[in-house]
């Protein structure tokens, strides 16, 4: 009877709940994991619209003030760490799950898809993610002006200076079409994860992997230049006035991270919200999104 007990309650603890599979959340620059009126709300419609979904919303830090602070200040590379330790040690994900990454949270969510491939990600989901980076530091988001101030004061002076790279996340992603050369050299995150520094084959193996690769673009967005960004399309190198779609880049033609492949399999997604940054309702995001979270 021990004996029976023993792997009767094995398996209940083992074997996952049928429903909908577990979803990971990643917010964005001056947000947190577990804001109320933004991924906080996300978690309720989630809840509302899927079959009783775990949801991860990643807090990077002990406590929510660090996770903001986070944001800004915690080299990427540790936040990609940090974020792949928390869901390693996370029983409800060993069988898989969606991502689903929000602004600066979609770049740092594929990262984790790259170098983290277990737990198996499923589908990659990026709202307004800024894959080939920005130029030019927005509005800020939130109660965050000061620090947005001096943020833009070091990416105008120093942005490819190793101190501002290795501690200013946004200085990260910061991508200077006029100095593409000191940019593929300095940048310690977004040219490592794009293949333009040296080549990685495990980034491109990892990335096919996942189902599905889902990309929104919002096509008034006032927070990332270029908007483009959003669907890996950047400016043609020292010139602003001209955009390279990712059809029509080196990134794409010598498939350096398998977008080539998984597009002719039509696993890219290219969604367009006309809209502001992460400004969506309920309904677009039902509508455009939920489909890709039920299985």
């Amino acid at each position: 009877m021990f004996s029976f007990l023993t792997i009767l309650l094995y398996f209940i603890h083992a074997v996952p709940i049928a429903g909908s599979p577990p979803i990971v959340l990643w917010h964005g620059m001056g947000d947190s994991c577990c804001n109320p009126l933004s991924l906080g709300s996300i978690i309720k419609l989630l809840k509302q619209q899927l079959s009783d979904p775990y949801v991860l919303s990643l807090r990077i830090g002990s406590n929510i003030v660090e996770d903001t602070s986070n944001g800004f200040f915690m080299n990427a590379n540790h936040q990609i760490d940090y974020a792949c330790k928390l869901l390693n040690a996370d029983k409800n994900l060993t069988q898989g799950y969606h991502a689903i990454g929000f602004s600066q949270g979609g770049q740092f969510l594929r990262a984790v898809a790259q170098r983290c491939p277990e737990p198996p990600m499923l589908n990659l989901i990026s709202i307004g993610g800024q894959h080939q980076g920005v130029f030019g530091f927005p509005r800020c988001p939130g109660d965050n002006e000061t620090i947005c101030n001096y943020i833009r004061d070091l990416l105008r002076f120093g942005a490819y200076e190793s101190f501002v790279q290795n501690h200013l996340v946004q200085a990260e992603y910061w991508h200077d079409p006029h100095k593409e050369t000191t940019y593929r050299k300095a940048s310690v995150f977004l040219a490592d994860i794009n293949q333009e520094r040296t080549f990685n084959e495990q980034y491109k193996t990892n990335l096919l992997k996942i189902r599905n690769l889902i990309l929104v673009k919002f096509l008034r967005d006032t927070m990332v230049t270029p908007h483009e960004s959003e669907h890996f399309g950047f400016y043609e190198e020292n010139d602003t006035s001209k955009i390279i779609p990712l059809r029509e880049s080196s990134l794409y033609s010598k498939d350096l991270l398998g977008l080539k492949t998984m597009d002719e399999q039509s696993r890219i997604k290219f969604l367009e919200s006309d809209t502001d940054h992460l400004q969506f309702t309920d309904q677009w995001f039902i509508d455009n999104i939920i489909s890709y979270l039920k299985d």
